[in-house]
């Protein structure tokens, strides 16, 4: 077994170095977030009566749903609240950090040969994983050690030094259970597409069991690695059983993903790729049906992920004017316009929110263009009679039309739940034209993905930060008292709030030539470059 893991702890500091910016930033915009809003609670949820009232109101399947089981009901102190309102939400997005980072150092750096080159030298065979999995247990346990702080630190109503401890427990064993079946779909496919659609099909159907589990079965929520870490109740009763539970599962789900990797071949899976056919169609004969077939995956996966989340809000409209009218926190949220049902205002929340959401996997798209490029496939297309603007030309075009079928469905799901709890819930057509005025907004997030592929390369995942960016001045700016310009630096902190407002045809002008304009430098940067620049 020692001669498996020689030199893990050098291939960790490699690791380490190569992250030495992504961790951190990961590791600060957790910490800031989740103490900001901590400390905004006592201005939102002052000490009285109104606050158990409050507490009644998330007693409604739907919200058990989204949020979780409300613990400490009968005395909904500023602890319960933040375990209630804040741990499920933190810990998908730790999970979502995890599997990023234990996906870039396996198998897609498998995919690119990296591992090959590593294995020349004197490494053991499960050196590389054993490395990731040390980094991501040392990051994990930091960021559960600076939540428990800052939370701690802040001395609020309920939240003491051991349940502080326990909510920043909660988040690094999720975030280890996630890093650990991430490796363990690694070692089940032969490209890094498929161990992510894996990864994170487990952490939705995860969510799912929990959310299902926590309306009608204790048992399915147990199964679910959430709602099993929920469990532990943090602020109430901080139950340690569940947290030993999700981390003991996560160690046999490691020392798997291990026992696998010695039992297959490098760049292979233990489940074969399926064979193509022999012949490819006449639609894989140009650049565009190349993009659409590669993308396909994403695109419908997306697709329905957008379906299911515009309904679940939709599900929650029989209650959202008791909920809010009791919620001082939602009613920050929600945008203030004078004569406005808080219906009509959840609606307007919701289609800015979910354009934020589209340009996920419109990102995703257009950056699919600098990952083949790093893989070296890029070059076969040059090679042959294509140019330079029509292959950035293809993902460009693929990953504009996702961005306007993304916002559609999402608000096709939102208005199809709404519709079978609330007669007449809003005016589907007028609603479906007025949330396209925020695809310009997305095209302009895709244009600066485009110019950083065209003349900036290695700068090309600076966008998400500016997409994370954006999601928190504008969803939580007005909750956490941001400054206004803060949300004006966002294409969104332009907009009005649709379909509430009118919008401006100088405004979806001005959005669209500013798209245009960093696409169009962006093809030109492209079209120049060198193509392992």
């Amino acid at each position: 077994m020692r001669q498996l893991l020689v030199n893990t702890f050098p291939l960790a500091r490699l690791i380490l170095r190569r992250d030495r910016v992504q961790i951190p930033l990961w590791l600060l915009s957790l910490l800031l977030f989740t103490v900001a809003v901590a400390a905004a609670f006592p201005e939102l949820y002052p000490a009285g009566p109104e606050r158990q009232i409050i507490a009644q109101t998330f007693t409604n399947p739907a919200l058990i749903s989204m949020l979780g089981p409300a613990y400490g009901i009968h005395n909904y102190h500023l602890g319960a609240i933040m375990a209630h309102q804040m741990l499920l939400f933190t810990m998908v997005v730790v999970a979502i950090m995890n599997i990023l980072l234990a996906i870039k150092h396996t198998r897609r750096d498998e995919e690119r040969g990296r591992i090959e080159v590593i294995r020349s030298l004197p490494v053991g065979r499960l050196a590389n994983a054993a490395a990731t999995m040390l980094v991501l247990a040392c990051t994990n346990a930091v960021l559960g050690l600076l939540v428990s702080i800052g939370l701690g630190l802040l001395g609020l109503e309920g939240m003491d030094w051991t349940g502080s401890f326990f909510f920043g427990g909660a988040l690094a064993v999720t975030g280890l259970f996630f890093a650990a079946s991430t490796l363990f779909f690694a070692q089940l496919t032969e490209t890094s597409r498929t161990a992510m659609a894996y990864s994170f099909g487990f952490l939705g159907l995860s969510f799912l069991l929990r959310a299902v589990g926590d309306i009608s079965s204790e048992t399915l929520s147990l199964l679910s690695p959430l709602g099993l870490v929920l469990r532990a109740q943090v602020y109430v009763e901080n139950h340690f059983w569940p947290l030993g539970t999700a981390l003991l599962a996560a160690s046999l789900l490691t020392l798997l993903a291990f026992r696998l990797n010695t039992r297959r071949d490098l760049e292979a899976g233990l489940f074969p790729a399926k064979q193509g056919p022999s012949r490819a169609s006449r639609f894989l004969g140009g650049p565009l049906g190349l993009v659409l077939r590669l993308e396909r995956t994403t695109i419908i996966g997306w697709a329905v992920g957008m379906l299911v989340l515009g309904a679940s809000y939709g599900s929650v409209f029989a209650d959202v004017e008791d909920f809010v009218q009791s919620s001082e926190l939602y009613q920050q949220v929600l945008p203030d316009i004078a004569g406005a049902s808080i219906l009509g205002q959840f609606v307007a929340m919701l289609l800015s929110l979910l354009p934020m959401l589209a340009a996920v996997p419109a990102l995703l798209v257009i950056l699919k263009l600098r990952a083949e490029e790093k893989a070296g496939r890029t070059e076969h297309l040059l090679a042959r009679a294509v140019t330079r603007v029509q292959v950035m030309g293809s993902f460009l075009g693929t990953a504009l039309a996702t961005a306007v079928v993304m916002q559609l469905v999402g608000v096709l799901g939102l208005w199809a739940a709404a519709s079978a709890v609330v007669a007449d819930p809003f005016p589907l057509g007028h609603t479906l034209l007025s949330s396209l005025a925020y695809v310009p907004a997305v095209w302009i997030l895709v244009g600066l993905a485009a110019l950083c592929v065209g003349t900036a390369p290695k700068a090309a995942a600076l966008v998400w930060f500016y997409l994370g960016y954006t999601f928190f001045a504008d969803y939580f700016g007005s909750l956490l008292q941001l400054p206004a310009w803060m949300a004006r630096l966002t294409p969104w902190g332009h907009m009005p709030n649709v379909p509430l407002e009118a919008v401006s045809p100088w405004t979806v002008l001005a959005t669209l030539v500013l798209a245009v304009v960093l696409m169009t430098l962006g093809l030109v940067g492209y079209s120049k470059r060198d193509i392992y620049g």
